[in-house]
């Protein structure tokens, strides 16, 4: 394989693949590690060759993934690898499959992804895998190119939680709609259903109206959409939001319109985006998981699939949420237990 390092690829990246810039560099300069002090020695494979593995997202330069990439920089830093991450500027399936060809062509190790679309990176992820090289996936669930995809958590036990917190904000009544990044992101669709499952079964009083809404990932998205559906739904008392942008688009609209109180949101969230929403009490509950931890946890999947370690349900990481993780479905989908929920009263744990 080709060494290939971050400052070599640089100017490798497909059209609107960008990036940090200065500020955001800061900010993940000053990101907060997390524990991998219980990371089993033999996991990392620090005693096999040095291998290079590219992590690719949906969308550079969001707090997400800049959340995430302290995780790869951490694997790296921890068990001697190159590892570095890259994404389109925007949420873009055609983006993102160029970048998944440039890696292939410079020949690296291991890919670990977290598609905008499942179906646009199906091929071109094949195509990687027949070339030798290893592929991790995350929030793809129902992706068949992959060596093995890990999530944090069952995704529709995820949606029925924050449908229940969104629930007892409304009374139980009421009407709502629901926010995806993309129509075909596969794990976030799968989050609605589970809430929509979990409304229908314990809080028949309530009603999604509208289709899912599609935000591609992007705060202001997000926020024009919400208003486009308040103008439609004057009454409308709930937002359920899967993407992380949504959490701010939402408090951003709420706090605005004064509907504090009237119109309430549960979804994913982080307290960097969404923190001062949360204090003010424009929104009220955020869930998530450790982007951080879950890029972390991928690039430690990928080499042990390099060096052939044994990966199989009951693999504990020694990663906070991923300990023991379970098959779903088949034995290449592992499944840990890794979110969390955050309110105003505990949102200084997890100010990241």
């Amino acid at each position: 394989m080709i060494t290939l390092t971050r400052r070599g690829f640089s100017g490798l990246l497909a059209a609107g693949a960008v990036g940090l810039t200065p500020l955001l560099r800061a900010s993940v300069a000053r990101a907060a590690p997390f524990d991998t002090s219980k990371v089993p020695s033999g996991l990392g494979a620090k005693d096999t060759k040095k291998y290079v593995i590219a992590t690719v997202v949906k969308v550079d330069g969001i707090a997400w993934f800049d959340r995430m990439r302290v995780g790869v920089k951490q694997f790296g830093a921890d068990q001697g690898h190159d590892t570095w991450m890259v994404g389109p500027s925007q949420a873009d399936a055609a983006a993102q499959v160029q970048i998944i060809e440039n890696l292939i062509a410079q020949g690296v190790d291991a890919i670990c992804i977290v598609p905008f679309s499942v179906e646009a990176v199906e091929p071109v992820l094949q195509k990687a895998r027949d070339r030798g090289i290893v592929v991790i996936s995350h929030e793809a669930s129902n992706l068949q190119a992959t060596d093995y995809d890990i999530e944090a958590f069952d995704n529709h036990a995820y949606g029925a939680k924050l449908m229940d917190n969104l629930a007892r904000q409304m009374g139980g009544e009421g009407k709502y709609i629901a926010t995806v990044g993309s129509l075909t992101s596969q794990s976030q669709n799968e989050w609605i259903d589970g809430a929509v499952a979990y409304q229908e079964k314990n809080f028949p009083k309530m009603r999604q109206v509208a289709r899912r809404i599609e935000t591609y990932d992007d705060a202001t998205t997000d926020y024009n959409k919400l208003k486009e559906v308040l103008t439609t739904y004057p009454d409308l008392r709930g937002i359920l939001g899967a993407p992380m942008p949504t959490s701010a688009g939402a408090g951003r609209l709420i706090a605005e319109r004064n509907l504090k109180g009237k119109l309430f949101f549960a979804g994913t969230g982080l307290v960097s985006v969404a923190g001062q929403y949360l204090k003010d009490g424009d929104i009220a509950y955020i869930q998530f998981w450790d982007p951080a931890i879950a890029g972390y946890a991928m690039n430690l999947l990928a080499v042990m699939a390099l060096a052939k370690k044994p990966i199989k349900p009951g693999l504990d990481l020694g990663l906070e949420g991923y300990h023991n993780l379970k098959a779903a479905g088949r034995d290449t989908l592992l499944v840990g237990e890794g979110w969390v929920g955050v309110t105003k009263d505990n949102l200084g744990a997890y100010n990241f």
